[in-house]
């Protein structure tokens, strides 16, 4: 009986541990979606941000992705982190301005098509 109760209480750390490992491990999991889309046509993407910024060979280089600036001119050393794309690129964008799913895709999809890698097809990253 003490041996059976040993192998229980090894067996319940090991899923304790198992779980926490699994919710570290996605604690950078992230769905891009906004509200501004009233309507959408596909799945919001789901993205493992540290996972792709370390296959990618990103770094801590933020500012690749997380571009920022004034009067429509990105600043290269100025980042948007944790400001959603939409406070700047609205779905119905004014003319001479990028609206919101162009932003998303220009972001994404040049970037991959410029180094041949990552989907660059919509059913590549909406799933």
């Amino acid at each position: 009986l003490e041996n059976t109760m040993s192998l229980h209480t090894i067996a319940r750390a090991g899923l304790v541990v198992a779980l926490l490992a699994g919710l570290a491990g996605n604690a950078a999991a992230l769905t891009l979606s906004s509200d501004e889309f009233k309507h959408p046509r596909r799945p919001a993407v789901n993205f493992d941000h540290d996972g792709h910024n370390e296959r990618a060979g990103l770094g801590d280089n933020c500012v690749i992705c997380h571009h920022s600036g004034e009067n429509g001119v990105i600043d290269p050393d100025a980042s948007s982190e944790g400001v959603p794309c939409s406070d700047c690129h609205k779905v119905d964008a004014p003319r001479g301005t990028t609206p919101l799913m162009r932003a998303y895709h220009r972001q994404c999809i040049s970037c991959h098509v410029d180094t041949n890698k990552g989907p660059s097809t919509c059913g590549g990253c909406h799933k």
